[in-house]
């Protein structure tokens, strides 16, 4: 009964707290010795003690005495009253009712709205039936002393004429903006005149600007990452939109309009990167480099209208500029590393962005929907990509030259040795020329789809063309391939011992993610996301990837799961090709894994009936691992699961399988050698000049080295 009676007033908040209570229930602070409440006067319980546990101090008139938060050394007096609950103020912006004596809204920290005298007290009503009389507090003492001084304090402060933000009278530039301090005068009128720009909304100047007539305006705060798009730039728009009334005549405000509309999102994610260097935002500059931006980029002068800080940003500057000229020495270090990797590594691609370009058109015109029940995206062209064998030819110097910038060596070397995934075969990599190289790839978390691209087309998901018909295929066909992950999730599990079984919600829920991660730009994908790319390609996919998470102390945490064989198991046969493509997963990500054209097959795959012509070039990629046992085949049905004879079985249906020499099952994949597609060839064709042009200068360095040893 004593504790639902008594109950104490926390010092910060005012919010009414038990007893029992070490901290506010609220604002988490620590219980001070303040007054206790009572919601029923002592006198009408005789039996309830008023102070049973601390008796607070007591001014003359019997209230007692709380110290105020913004001042300790000015109390404040307290009426613990009725009529004090129905003075309740109520916060513009949230309608939260506070305490009278609540300088800010305990919900939103909102400044409390200004009275009609500054000095003036609520006023009290009389004792109300049950209550003690209310003792009338003719002046809050540390209220009016708060009050005058905010007013004094805002009358000095100056505002910017270009983003309207109240600075600090000893300031000689803006803290927002870097804008020089006008004069006494402007500023006053500027002060008393200022009417907010159009294209700031009132949701935005309410949270910038400061939300009580009267309060300090404070600085705009920085926007969450995983917002949508105009919220995650709303910087750059404050910045592009805040203008006096003097400098909206000078602007065409329609050539604004236009730049803004002519910005992808590629565009936005710059402007935020460089915005974000300037403020110290680290994570802006981490998701222009994992949306795959280019370091390098230099700053046009329509970009730099549309930021509208002469002060800051310069035509021609690129993100390492501007983390130089704000000292950004932690951005700096990871900008130039990242610059530094970036010209270590050329791959076709890069050397020839107009035809990289034609080549994603060209991607995207082949992208058609099947009609039907099952209507899945799909590719009508089969391209394979295959380092030319040309490389061969080049001096051995230019040769580590082009496989240092064109493969990643960390991930060969751990594919290869680390633990044998790929080239363990002396036989596949020695005799039948089938030897895989790992292409490098970015370390963004579109490594998936990019590996997907390089292993056909050469190149990156720049655009998100593949993401994008991903997801659209995974929403569309999301029956179909939502029926084959449930039945292989439940076998899986109970294959290895797991023995749960879970509510058709909880399997809605984790399938959702599964369709949010495909919509994401920069997610990582799963094994689910690899079966439907298995379907777009109209192809199998191999995966040849480490079969245990590992720390960085090489702990083993876990199996990977991603290796094994990606059937398009939900089209008929008839409508696929059979020929594979590989990839390679390393912790975390994935590389294309491509093979180099050979020119002739004598003596090469006796036994394995290759029936090919002279102008293909084939590819053996084994289907079992370094321990000859048969690659897991993922996503099977109920009545496709069986022994290894029945997936062999199912392996040789779907894919151009030949036995070796050695018995050893392998998957052929066939690329049309000089003859592949156009865009494709000629890309890889001037990537290649590129290293026949040093060879003159190998071939002479070369000379001297022999000229000197003959001396």
């Amino acid at each position: 009964m004593t504790e639902q009676k008594i109950k104490w007033v926390c010092d910060y908040c005012t919010y009414e707290n038990w007893p029992s209570a070490i901290k506010c229930t609220m604002c988490r602070a620590h219980r001070s010795r303040g007054p206790i409440i009572t919601e029923e006067p002592y006198k009408n319980s005789p039996d309830l003690d008023p102070s049973p546990e601390w008796d607070p101090p007591r001014t003359e008139s019997g209230s007692s005495l709380l110290i105020c938060p913004d001042s300790s050394a000015r109390p404040r007096v307290k009426s613990a009253s009725m009529a004090e609950i129905a003075n309740k103020w109520s916060c513009q912006i949230c309608t939260y009712l506070n305490w009278p004596r609540a300088i800010r809204c305990t919900q939103c920290l909102c400044q409390r709205p200004r009275t009609s005298s500054p000095t003036e007290s609520p006023q009290t009503s009389g004792s109300n039936a049950g209550c003690r009389p209310a003792l009338h507090s003719p002046v809050d003492t540390c209220e009016e002393y708060n009050d005058r001084n905010r007013l004094n304090t805002h009358q000095q402060h100056w505002t910017c004429t270009a983003c309207t933000y109240q600075n600090w009278p000893k300031t000689t530039k803006c803290v927002v903006c870097d804008h020089p301090k006008p004069n006494n005068l402007e500023s006053i009128e500027l002060a008393e005149s200022a009417e907010p720009t159009p294209m700031i909304n009132e949701q935005d100047r309410a949270r910038w600007r400061g939300s009580c007539s009267g309060g300090q305006r404070r600085s705009p705060p920085m926007a969450k990452r995983g917002d949508n798009m105009k919220m995650d730039f709303q910087r750059i728009e404050l910045a592009a939109g805040a203008m006096s009334s003097k400098e909206e005549q000078e602007v065409d405000f329609k050539k604004l309009k236009q730049i803004r509309n002519r910005m992808r999102k590629t565009d936005w994610l710059f402007l935020n990167a460089c915005a974000g260097v300037v403020e110290g935002d680290l994570a802006a500059v981490e998701a222009y480099k994992s949306s795959g931006g280019d370091i390098a980029r230099q700053l046009t002068a329509d970009e730099v209208q549309l930021l509208n800080r002469s002060s800051a940003f310069d035509v021609g500057f690129t993100l390492v500029h501007l983390a130089i000229r704000f000292q950004r020495q932690d951005m700096l270090a990871i900008l130039l590393t990242e610059v530094n990797q970036q010209a270590a590594k050329c791959i076709p691609s890069m050397v020839c962005p107009e035809l990289t370009e034609q080549i994603r058109r060209e991607i995207a015109a082949s992208l058609h929907q099947r009609k039907g029940d099952f209507a899945c995206y799909f590719l009508t062209d089969l391209v394979t990509f295959t380092l030319p064998a040309d490389i061969e030819d080049l001096p051995p110097a230019v040769q580590e030259k082009l496989f240092d910038e064109v493969l990643d060596r960390d991930v060969q070397k751990e594919l290869e040795e680390e633990s044998p995934v790929i080239n363990w075969s002396l036989e596949l990599g020695t005799r039948l020329d089938s030897r895989l190289y790992a292409l490098w790839n970015r370390t963004a978390g579109d490594c998936l789809l990019d590996s997907v691209l390089q292993a056909t087309w050469g190149i990156y998901d720049k655009d998100s063309v593949l993401r994008k018909t991903l997801h659209d295929s995974l929403h569309d066909c999301s029956h179909w391939f939502y029926t084959r992950w449930k039945e292989w999730e439940s076998w899986y599990s109970q294959s290895f011992g797991l023995h749960f079984s879970l509510r058709e919600e909880q399997w809605q829920e984790d399938w959702a993610f599964i369709l949010s991660l495909a919509s994401q730009p920069g997610a990582s994908l799963e094994q689910t996301h690899i079966f439907v790319l298995a379907h777009i390609l109209r192809r199998p996919i191999i995966v040849y990837g480490v079969k245990y998470y590992k720390s960085f102390r090489g702990e083993t945490l876990g199996y990977t799961r991603f290796q094994g064989v990606y059937l398009p198991l939900l089209w008929e046969q008839s409508f696929c090709w059979k020929s594979p493509i590989a990839l390679g997963y390393t912790r975390g990500h994935f590389s294309a894994l491509v093979a180099m054209e050979n020119d002739g097959y004598d003596n090469r795959g006796a036994g394995a009936n290759l029936n090919t012509d002279d102008d293909v070039t084939v590819t053996f990629l084994p289907l079992v691992d370094s321990e000859r046992k048969l690659l897991h085949i993922h996503f099977l049905s109920a009545q496709e699961m069986g022994n290894e004879e029945q997936q062999e079985k199912l392996l040789r249906e779907w894919l151009d399988c030949c036995v070796t020499d050695g018995g050893m099952l392998a998957a052929m994949q066939k690329s049309a050698r000089r003859r592949n597609h156009p865009l494709v060839t000629q890309m890889v064709e001037k990537w290649l000049d590129r290293y026949r042009q040093i060879r003159p200068c190998a071939s002479l360095s070369d000379g001297e080295e022999e000229e000197d040893e003959d001396e």
